[in-house]
Parts: C-alpha cells; sequence; structure tokens
C-alpha cells in the first residue's frame, strides 16, 4: 500500500489536538478539508480512525495503534530532514544541559571552555541539578551523571576515568572520637549525610569487601542536600562524611580532611555524556559529542 503522507499528517494533527478545528487552524487548511482527508484515509484502510461528535474527537482502538507506531516514525523522518537540511551549516542555537551537582566539574572549566571557544555559535545553558527526570520530556539536549544511573535507551559517551567515592573526616575529629576500622562501626561515629531532597531518605554509604557490594544506612547527625556544607562541616571537625575522591581531593591533599576505610571504598565507572539515541544529532550536539570524544 502506497504511504499517504498528507493524510497521515492530517490524522497525526487531529490525534495530538483531538480537535479537528484546532488541526486545521495548526495546517493552515479548512475544517471540512481536515474530514475529507480523514474519510479518505480511513477509506483506503478500511477502518474507522476518529470517533467525532458534536462535543469531542477522540481515537477508536485502530487509531490509537496507528497514532503510536505512526507518530515517532514521523517524529524522526523530521529529524532526518533538518539534519540534511543543517549538514552543511555550523552548529548553532542553544545547547541545553542537565548536569548532576558532582559531575559538574567534568562538564565545566576546561572541557566547557574549550568548547565554547570552538562553537561561538553555540549557547550553552547549563542546570545543575540532582534531580531524576526524563531529559528529553523536559526539553534538554543531554545530561552527564555517573554511568550506573543512566536508563540503557541512551547513548553514553564518557567524560571522565574511573571514580571512587571515599569516607572523610578532620584529624580533630579523629583525635577526639578516633578511626572506624569497618564500614559497620559507622553507626558508633558521629556522620554527615547528603539527600536529595527534604522528603527523601539520606543517601545509603556505598561500600565493598571481598567483590561483594553492599551500603551502609548511617543515621547522619547532620543532614543536607549542600555538598560544600557536608565539606565545610567535615572540616571543622563536626563529622564523618562521604563523597567523591575528586570532591575531597584539594582537602586530603592540604591535611583539612583524612581518608578512611580506603580498602573499603573500590572504584567505579565514571561520568558519562549522555542523550537520546537517534540516527540524526542536532548539529550543536553532535559538535559536543565530538569535542568529548577528541578531548578524552
Amino acid at each position: 500500500m502506497a504511504v499517504d503522507l498528507t493524510g497521515i499528517s492530517v490524522f497525526l494533527a487531529v490525534a495530538e489536538m483531538r480537535s479537528f478545528r484546532a488541526a486545521a487552524d495548526h495546517l493552515g487548511v479548512t475544517r471540512p478539508a481536515v474530514s475529507q482527508t480523514i474519510r479518505r484515509l480511513e477509506d483506503r484502510l478500511g477502518v474507522a480512525l476518529v470517533q467525532r461528535t458534536t462535543r469531542s474527537v477522540s481515537l477508536t482502538e485502530a487509531g490509537e495503534q496507528l497514532f503510536q507506531r505512526v507518530a515517532p516514525a514521523i517524529a524522526e523522518v523530521g529529524l532526518a530532514l533538518d539534519a540534511a537540511a543543517d549538514r552543511d551549516m555550523a552548529p548553532s542555537g542553544l545547547l541545553r544541559l542537565a548536569v548532576s551537582s558532582i559531575a559538574e566539574r567534568f562538564i565545566s572549566g576546561p572541557l566547557l571552555a574549550g568548547f565554547a571557544d570552538a562553537y561561538p555559535a553555540v549557547q550553552i545553558d547549563v542546570t545543575v541539578t540532582d534531580e531524576e527526570f526524563d531529559i528529553v520530556a523536559e526539553g534538554y539536549d543531554a545530561g552527564v551523571r555517573l554511568g550506573e544511573v543512566i536508563d540503557q535507551d541512551m547513548i553514553a559517551i564518557p567524560v571522565s576515568g574511573e571514580q571512587r567515592q571515599t569516607v572523610v573526616a578532620a584529624p580533630a575529629y579523629i583525635e577526639r572520637f578516633g578511626k572506624p576500622s569497618h564500614p559497620s562501626e559507622l553507626a558508633q561515629h558521629r556522620c554527615i549525610g547528603w539527600r536529595l531532597a527534604p522528603q527523601t531518605a539520606p543517601y545509603r554509604w556505598e561500600f565493598g569487601e571481598e567483590g561483594r557490594e553492599y551500603d551502609v544506612a548511617v543515621d547522619p547527625e547532620i543532614t543536607t542536600n549542600d555538598m560544600w556544607l557536608m565539606i565545610r562541616t567535615a572540616c571543622a571537625g563536626g563529622g564523618i562524611t562521604f563523597g567523591m575522591e575528586e570532591t575531597f581531593r584539594p582537602y586530603v591533599a592540604s591535611g583539612q580532611l583524612v581518608p578512611l576505610l580506603e580498602d573499603y571504598c573500590p572504584p567505579f565507572a565514571g561520568f558519562f555524556l549522555y542523550f537520546p539515541n537517534r540516527r540524526n544529532l542536532a548539529p550543536k550536539l553532535r559538535a559536543l559529542v565530538d569535542y568529548v570524544k577528541r578531548s578524552r
């Protein structure tokens, strides 16, 4: 059967807007033209697609199935046409990135500055957030976060090497309360924990032992969603805290913090730039992906 692209386009407009009038206004045609096109498409298929009353428009079961299968395919066609039209154009436009707070340092600094210098026509908008959401639905082009929490239907490009979480405390705290020799002893210590939001439980501290991974639900004396508050409080001797080794490195180097339980903190895959699995990327996103690959 030959594909009736005009009929499909009109059908999609009606299905999305649930209105013949709105579809006609969107397409720039008359309402009778929309009705006639839908009728011809139904006649060709031999099945009703749309149920219409004086007050509402809805899809039949066949119409809903067609909509669910055709809409993504037409969207891909649109992306392919855009990519073909833009293939000779320099990357430009607004590039929106959602970056987790602990990954911010890997996408900012030299990498982001270098990309901005190489592609001055691309405007970069970075939102630093630890909330988990669908970046596509929220209008972001890509995100950066730990590989282990990225959905499998995304493409992921590494922006860092292996990472490691570690436990730290200030010398003043250790002098007063001593060091835990095993993660199970953390319950006996004052801990500074991190949480995503007021309604969520504190993050469980993750460890590894003899090839087995496990987590410990410490009972923090202080809990916050701000990493820098955690660091400042730990440096002041307020307790033991837990986070990315890279984050604590300057404070360990200066002697303000001391690593603890290092034998129980194995490395893991680091941070990744991730984006939807599409055959045709917008030039601005393709430019970022290629730049990250070259930088790595």
